[in-house]
């Protein structure tokens, strides 16, 4: 197994509850036979983790959730 830890801060602690709750709906619905994923958050820090069979599948597990961080940023960006 491979892993990769992402690690994305955020100026306070309800933006990144914010986008911790969005992504963390897909967990579960993205993973497949070759990846999984958790999402945590402590604070203003949400941390992704990338579990992959292989170095390909972790590659693009990792571009899916950074990727998917960026879409919730830019959506909490525009709400407020």
């Amino acid at each position: 197994m491979h892993d990769c830890t992402l690690s994305f801060s955020y100026a306070d602690a309800e933006r990144a509850r914010v986008v911790a709750a969005s992504v963390a709906r897909e967990a579960g619905d993205i993973e497949g036979d070759r990846t999984g994923a958790t999402v945590e958050r402590d604070g203003g820090t949400v941390t992704v983790s990338v579990t992959a069979e292989d170095l390909v599948a972790l590659r693009a597990g990792t571009n899916t959730w950074c990727s998917l961080v960026e879409a919730a940023e830019r959506t909490a960006a525009a709400a407020g």
